[in-house]
């Protein structure tokens, strides 16, 4: 049900197997560092009566945080498999921010709000509708947050994002010299020979196209510990990061650290990479072994699937806040 109205609320140039991915469920909890979330005592959910900024006169929902809320973050609930309790409303819809600045959910009559008890206010009318889609896909026995991927980085580059935007750039630059695309394995085993020919036909063009757009040669290495980028590509990249706006910087965390590789991130965001060419580039050693050594049903499939809806999430969240 909510893969169909989520494909009518995007727009027809939107590749549609992005929503092949959104169907399925995800299990494992994200790590990206502007998806750090805080596990919440009571119910996620608090309401209040009225309208304007008053509590007393406020008809809204939010998503509620721990007493002493510090920082703008996603409940926990949002973060894992679990259930924070029976739907509520009957029915969805969207409309236009009250000062014709966005776009907002309403759960019947009330406005959804940020963890920060802000409304939530999105910029494009997809997208909205989009996470609109996702509320009314919750059944009547509980809410399951981890099947609204487009609300988690809704939240979180609207909110995390503007708070954290040096920190995230300094974590995904501590990473990139690890970066899984320039860890190359040995030639020189019979073990790995065929990882290493693999790695040289689908990762080198990305290397290449990379050197191309930021004009440095990047470093391959054999060792697992990682090497060390030339200062020029480092500090072009970080530049590049910089210049991002708030739901591109989200979406390249949340790739980055499902992934392990900012190259890809980015590669993606740029167009140069699609959804299901990121995944081979990213699960390719593992498949390798998969083809030689065979799957491992509920481990190996359950991956593919979870690494699917993270990757395609955060695309098609790109693409519905820029409303392509």
């Amino acid at each position: 049900m909510a893969h169909s109205l989520l494909r009518k609320s995007i727009p027809n140039s939107l590749n549609p197997n992005f929503l092949t991915a959104l169907s399925r469920n995800p299990i494992r909890q994200l790590t990206s560092t502007a998806a750090a979330a805080q596990q919440s005592d009571s119910s996620p959910f608090t309401f209040s009566s009225g309208g304007g900024g008053d509590q007393k006169n406020d008809e809204s929902v939010h998503l509620k945080g721990p007493p002493k809320w510090k920082s703008v973050t996603m409940p926990m609930s949002f973060m894992t498999g679990s259930i924070v309790g029976k739907r509520f409303y009957k029915e969805v819809k969207t409309r236009e921010g009250d000062d014709g600045n966005g776009w907002t959910v309403l759960l019947d009559y009330r406005t959804l709000k940020t963890p920060s008890k802000r409304p939530l206010k999105l910029p494009t009318l997809s997208l909205a509708k989009a996470i609109a889609a996702e509320w009314d896909y919750q059944q009547k026995d509980g809410i399951r947050p981890f099947t609204m991927p487009l609300m988690r980085l809704a939240c979180t580059a609207l909110e995390r994002v503007p708070l954290t935007r040096t920190k995230i750039i300094q974590h995904l630059m501590h990473k990139f010299n690890q970066d899984l695309v320039f860890v190359r394995a040995p030639d020189d085993s019979d073990l790995t020979s065929c990882v290493h020919d693999r790695q040289v036909e689908k990762i080198d063009p990305l290397l290449h196209w990379l050197e191309s757009e930021f004009g440095f040669k990047p470093v391959v290495y054999s060792s697992i510990f990682g090497g060390k980028q030339e200062d020029g590509l480092v500090t072009a990249i970080e530049n590049f990061l910089k210049k991002t706006d708030d739901c591109e910087l989200a979406t390249i965390d949340a790739i980055a650290s499902a992934g392990h590789s900012l190259t890809i991130a980015i590669g993606m965001v740029l167009g140069k990479l699609q959804i299901e060419e990121a995944i081979e580039l990213i699960r390719l050693e593992e498949d390798l072994q998969v083809d030689r050594w065979g799957l491992v049903e509920g481990g190996h499939d359950v991956d593919i699937a979870d690494l699917r809806v993270q990757i395609a999430s955060a695309i098609v969240f790109l693409g519905l806040s820029r409303s392509i």
